[in-house]
């Protein structure tokens, strides 16, 4: 619907802003994260994307981490909520539940198994190479917005039984040995990033505890014990807030700055 409505609003005049994936990777169409890219609002011709709801976390965090040293590669592992697949989802997971707990029988319409007390390893429909639809744009959406095509990055992304809110395991491989103090001091002082970091007294951020929160949460952070250049740390994200309104909102309020918002 998008990519027949979106060019009828720009020839009248308006600014669109697109949360689907309609124009996410046309090369014209800026695909942005204010606090990570908002100078490619520059360059819209009338049309600004927002990206997937997974990889905007993603890319906050490493657009930061790239101030310390040259990334070689990037492993993600996600654990998303049912609210990413819409109020179908979100009902479907609680009457699961419900008959479970009732001993009654379970049905399943929206996900190709049953999703409560359960993990789904699949988040879209398969590609050719193994690959899931949803983790592609996870891989292509970061190379767009961090504007390097030649960035080394896999994700595997996961339903879980949860109703609001996406998780994500993130392991970076640097090209130098980078010093922790330097990774956490970084994230403390990051614009939209909160940090939750006393793992030792379980202190870290959970979907329970982010739900309904603007910025997105990282946590865990520690040294790769396998590879002295490695990198290991866990991101909590609000997906109806940061991973799609919010983003939007941030940015009109960018594009209003910019005066980049037609006849404002």
């Amino acid at each position: 619907m998008s990519l027949d409505l979106a060019p009828h609003a720009v020839k009248d005049g308006a600014l669109v802003i697109d949360d689907g994936s309609a124009f996410r990777m046309k090369k014209d169409v800026p695909l942005v994260v204010p606090e990570v890219n908002e100078n490619d609002i520059n360059y819209h011709k009338g049309i600004i994307s927002i990206p997937n709801c997974t990889t905007t976390p993603l890319v906050m965090a490493i657009h930061n981490l790239r101030k310390l040293a040259k990334i070689d590669r990037i492993q993600a592992t996600t654990y998303q909520a049912v609210s990413g697949s819409g109020a179908l989802a979100i009902s479907e997971l609680q009457s699961q539940t419900e008959n479970i707990i009732n001993n009654k029988d379970v049905s399943n319409s929206v996900y190709p198994h049953q999703i409560a007390f359960s993990l789904i390893p699949q988040v879209d429909d398969f590609m050719s190479d193994g690959y899931t639809k949803e983790e592609h744009k996870m891989i292509n959406e970061s190379k767009k917005i961090l504007h390097d095509e030649n960035l080394l990055i896999s994700a595997t992304c996961v339903r879980v039984p949860v109703f609001y809110c996406h998780s994500e395991a993130i392991s970076v491989d640097f090209e130098n040995e980078i010093d922790i103090n330097e990774v956490v001091n970084i994230f403390k002082n990051a614009e939209g990033i909160k940090l939750i970091d006393d793992g030792l007294n379980q202190n870290y951020p959970t979907p329970k505890f982010v739900e309904g929160k603007d910025d997105i949460y990282i946590g865990r952070i520690r040294k790769d014990n396998s590879n002295k250049k490695g990198l290991n740390f866990w991101i909590v994200s609000d997906n109806l807030r940061k991973g799609a309104a919010l983003n939007a909102l941030q940015i009109m309020d960018s594009a209003i700055r910019l005066k980049k918002i037609p006849n404002f």
